[in-house]
């Protein structure tokens, strides 16, 4: 595996955790409430804009994947999708970035 695939591994995984300490921190002081969560995300501008930026990244990325993945039938690239929306787009980038990277068949 070549150096750039472990670096893309290495910040998937760090893109996974990190954030996830943080949500799941938040999660257990707040009765595991995920609709306080999303509303923690729209409690003043500065994190209503930080929300807005990373939905139309998530968005952009989600619509490069499939762009690619109908070019270069590297159907194991839409796992990043759900790795985008469900950890976000700090795990899903490197993710998709990793898997893209693969030697091609």
């Amino acid at each position: 595996m070549s150096f750039m695939r472990w670096i893309y591994l290495g910040l998937a995984i760090w893109g996974a955790v990190h954030p996830m300490y943080y949500f799941m921190s938040y999660l257990a002081a707040n009765d595991w409430s995920l609709g306080a969560l999303i509303d923690a995300w729209y409690v003043n501008d500065s994190t209503t804009g930080l929300t807005w930026d990373l939905t139309i990244a998530a968005i952009t990325l989600t619509i490069w994947i499939i762009a690619e993945v109908a070019v270069r039938r590297n159907w194991s690239a839409l796992f990043a999708i759900p790795a985008t929306y469900c950890i976000g787009v700090s795990c899903g980038l490197p993710l998709y970035l990793y898997l893209r990277s693969r030697p091609i068949d």
